[in-house]
């Protein structure tokens, strides 16, 4: 079962990778440094889903996955959460556009990159796109907490009742 599980949140993780590139190459939504680090949040989600369900570890091999996958799925979250906040602050309120995360990553060290992304800019705060009135990072902040708990359903099995004696 838990290999199912796995493999399941995987293909979770590469179709909505696949729609980002449909966002983005489709429907011409450009991404933001923000959802650049949610798109590597999820693309190691589902290549740690994928692993897991390749190897499909006993034990404590699938606890090791489980809370791997844990990290992953509350740092996307996070990422995520930071997102739709910046995005729901009154307009002007959210610093001007800055630098492309290209441009940052051959300039700064990865620290000072990480920094002023998670900071957020103007282009961060534009919303150009809605499903159901929620945005995309909205989107995967949920998607992020859905495959968090899949993560705990493959990889840590609630323990079976007693054994007969």
């Amino acid at each position: 079962m838990s290999r199912g599980l796995n493999f399941l949140g995987g293909l979770v993780c590469i179709g909505l990778l696949l729609y980002a590139w449909y966002a983005q190459s489709v429907l011409g939504l450009e991404p933001c440094p923000l959802c650049i680090f949610q798109r590597i949040g999820i693309a190691l989600l589902g290549v740690l889903f994928l692993l897991a369900a390749v190897q499909n570890p006993r034990r404590w091999g699938a606890r090791v996955y489980g809370v791997l996958l844990l990290l992953a799925a509350l740092g996307t979250i996070g990422v995520a959460a930071r997102h739709v906040w910046i995005q729901s602050q009154p307009p002007g309120t959210v610093a001007s556009c800055g630098a492309s995360l290209g441009y940052m990553v051959q300039i700064f060290p990865v620290g000072t990159v990480i920094r002023k992304v998670l900071t957020g800019s103007g282009e961060c705060a534009k919303v150009t796109w809605r499903l159901l009135g929620l945005t995309m990072p909205a989107w995967v902040l949920i998607a992020a907490a859905c495959l968090g708990i899949l993560a705990m359903l493959a990889n840590f099995p609630a323990r079976r009742a007693a054994r007969r004696t």
